[in-house]
């Protein structure tokens, strides 16, 4: 199968820490020009220095996804930089949580904003420009086994990842015609700065123990999927929702 991205040009959301960070890694390794986005500028600039000393290309833009009118304006920096996007990956997340009768209108909202709209207005920007220029493409929506199944104590989030998927197969239908493949990757409990906490407490070690493999995933364990989905040997996917959990949504 052919893996290699090298002459594409790879945006990474959500990528001054955890998944994000390292999908552009990856991307970056596989050849790929890549361009990270996040609100932290001194985040996106140790990642930018990171993938450069590999030996990768690596353009910094800071965006908010819930900031409409700056998704265009990042666009077209990194199209300045690097040229069209060729891949999406729609990282950018957040979680807040707490049942459904104390969290706040506000929380609720944020989390909705960040994890659902966020990554809506990504994608419908990212098609318009391949559908104009005529070139095909690839939008990697990130899920969770939470697109899934209920998740005690995080309602906002798993509501947030479900309508992710329902998107995912809503645009995938849409863009076909235009050979753009949109997918998403449903990945299990991973431990990064938004989870750390929770999954080292009595609690989080608790669940980890009803796992099937009583152990967390790690960030490696995408990589194959996320090569697979960017990448020509891909091409034949488009509006799967793919849970990589080590069976944590049985």
């Amino acid at each position: 199968m052919e893996l290699a991205l090298k002459g594409r040009t790879a945006l990474v959301t959500g990528a001054t820490s955890g998944l994000g960070k390292h999908f552009a890694k990856v991307l970056a390794g596989a050849g790929a020009k890549v361009a990270i986005a996040g609100r932290r500028v001194d985040r996106l600039s140790e990642v930018k220095k990171e993938i450069e000393a590999a030996g990768g290309t690596c353009a910094a833009v800071v965006l908010d996804v819930t900031d409409a009118p700056r998704i265009g304006q990042a666009f077209d920096e990194i199209e300045i930089a690097l040229g069209p996007v060729d891949i999406l990956v729609n990282n950018a997340g957040m979680n807040i949580r707490g049942f459904v009768t104390d969290i706040s209108v506000e929380d609720f909202d944020a989390v909705m904003n960040t994890n659902l709209r966020g990554p809506f207005l990504m994608a419908r920007e990212t098609g318009k420009r391949m559908i104009a220029r005529k070139s095909g493409g690839r939008i990697i929506n990130i899920g969770s086994i939470g697109t899934f199944r209920v998740l005690p104590g995080v309602a906002a989030y798993c509501i947030s990842k479900a309508a992710i998927g329902m998107m995912t197969q809503c645009l995938a239908q849409e863009w076909a015609r235009y050979d753009i493949n949109v997918n998403a990757i449903c990945p299990g409990y991973i431990e990064t700065e938004l989870n750390s906490g929770w999954l080292r407490s009595e609690s989080g070690q608790a669940r980890i123990k009803t796992f099937l493999k009583k152990r967390l995933q790690t960030e490696g364990d995408l990589d194959g999927v996320l090569l697979l989905l960017a990448s020509d040997a891909g091409r034949a996917i488009t509006g799967a929702l793919l849970p990589v959990d080590e069976g944590q949504s049985l």
